[in-house]
């Protein structure tokens, strides 16, 4: 009978509200789970009130900043309580920074302090005070602030120190020429109320435009749609994805769960085989909370009139500018583009992919991997990516176009890389899911390091491209002018 208030016990281990731990009593789930799902269903309807009412033309972009802003901080301590705080003082000290620091070094010293703080909470956190991952995990949070103030300040470095020529066609539209007043900042960097509890990151270009003005003209309507009616479908279809990843959460995930690949049947009973199709369905199981998190943050975005993207060739309205992931794309795709949603879910870190002219694919890797934190897992992904993403791209550009040739062989292609690609995105994500050390090298062993060892063999042995991806040259607009002269 002692032992019973354990479970108890360990759900009040968090900073945030306590106010609905009987909820999280009664459904067996942690309390910051809880308070997350609520936070994200009142900022639903939150949205909805924010664009009806708070719409541009009828509320000035200040109010609209306020409001947004005072819903994120609200949602920010009902769910971390004290450790809110870092937020805050990480915006702080970055807008510090844009403020005194020189144009020329504005972008340098606010990713270092930025990544710095991050690395330092994620240490302290694990290490020194030894949360572990019992308690509410305020670094979520502290990541989305550490990539949207670091791309701000690169954003702003290209605006005030560079040439319009010297930039891309994306760089020179999402330049910022002027320092907002802290009030925008930090409205910008947490996104108010839309985007302060999920991996989103948004552009504060698009922050801006959407505080600011009306982004769908009604000139673009088309077969007599409403604006209400094709933001309402999208939300609608969004929302039925997240009712169906959280059954498979509350349903598969609860079956297979990732303690399961260090079973003494699985290290050491199970065939080969039956290991590599039990990690596939493990790691099947453990996708529908991300899409559950990711997909309601999506809809509560669209549902605030953020996300518009455009009407695409066939008319349709397209809502997926903050989409960092297409579930079907993800599950039918012959290459490793759950791996790269990963790495690429945080737009900021894109930053570094588009500017570094030197192996941009594996310094973006190991960048991803500091910016996820410190637990040994993450870092055994990423590693782990790197070589099966040069040794994917070996194959693929050595041996892809003899199978060109004819619809059979394409089909055979596109079904045996799809395959393929299922085992090794398993194989790789795995540590990702499982955290520590022991269990990744328990599991590892017990797949004898088998695609560790085949991409190792492929990259050695395989003729590579390295004028692809270990130097390049941006493409600016000057460079894009020239080669239309030419």
């Amino acid at each position: 009978m002692a032992a019973e208030p354990q479970p108890s016990s360990l759900s009040y281990r968090t900073t945030g509200s306590t106010c609905l731990h009987p909820l999280s009593e009664l459904l067996g789930i942690p309390l910051d789970q809880v308070n997350f799902v609520a936070c994200q269903l009142v900022a639903l309807f939150a949205a909805f009130w924010f664009r009806i009412y708070l719409r541009p033309g009828k509320t000035s972009s200040d109010v609209r900043h306020a409001v947004a802003t005072i819903f994120g901080i609200y949602f920010v301590i009902f769910c971390f309580g004290w450790y809110s705080v870092h937020l805050f003082v990480l915006v702080l000290l970055c807008y510090a920074i844009m403020v005194t620091a020189s144009v020329s070094n504005i972008h340098r010293y606010s990713f270092f302090v930025a990544m710095g703080y991050l690395t330092i909470c994620h240490i302290s956190r694990i290490y020194i005070f030894h949360y572990g991952i019992l308690t509410t995990d305020f670094s979520g949070p502290l990541m989305i602030v550490t990539q949207k103030i670091t791309t701000l300040a690169f954003q702003v470095h290209d605006g005030l120190g560079r040439r319009a020529e010297d930039l891309s066609a994306e760089q020179h539209q999402l330049a910022i020429k002027q320092i907002f007043h802290c009030f925008r900042i930090v409205g910008g960097g947490g996104d108010g109320f839309r985007s302060a509890l999920h991996l989103l990151c948004t552009l504060y270009y698009y922050y801006i435009v959407i505080c600011s003005k009306i982004i769908i003209q009604l000139t673009i309507m088309q077969n007599g749609w409403s604006h209400l009616g094709v933001m309402g479908d999208t939300v609608i279809h969004k929302l039925c994805i997240t009712l169906v990843s959280l059954l498979l959460f509350l349903t598969l995930t609860k079956t297979f769960p990732v303690t399961c690949l260090v079973d003494d049947w699985f290290v050491h009973k199970a065939s080969f085989p039956a290991r590599l199709c039990y990690l596939y369905v493990v790691m099947q199981a453990s996708k529908p909370k991300y899409y559950f998190a990711w997909t309601l943050a999506d809809a509560v975005n669209n549902a605030a009139g953020f996300g518009f993207s455009g009407v695409d060739k066939n008319g349709n309205f397209c809502w997926d500018l903050l989409s960092n992931l297409n579930i079907w794309k993800i599950e039918v795709s012959e290459r490793m583009m759950l791996l790269s949603s990963i790495v690429r879910r945080a737009k900021g870190l894109l930053v570094c992919y588009e500017r570094v002219p030197w192996y941009p694919t594996v310094l973006t890797f190991i960048l991803s991997a500091l910016w996820h934190g410190v637990y040994p897992g993450y870092y055994f992904t990423f590693l782990t990516g790197i070589l099966v993403t040069l040794a994917a791209r070996a194959v693929r550009n050595n041996y892809r176009h003899y199978f060109l040739s004819s619809r059979p062989l394409k089909t055979v292609y596109d079904a045996g890389t799809w395959a393929v690609t299922q085992l090794a995105v398993s194989y790789t994500v795995a540590p990702f899911v499982m955290l520590a050390v022991e269990p990744t090298i328990s599991l590892y062993r017990s797949m004898y390091f088998y695609l560790h060892i085949i991409s190792l063999l492929i990259i050695l042995f395989l003729p590579m491209k390295p004028q692809a991806d270990t130097q390049r040259q941006p493409q600016t607009l000057n460079s894009l002018n020239k080669r239309k002269t030419d």
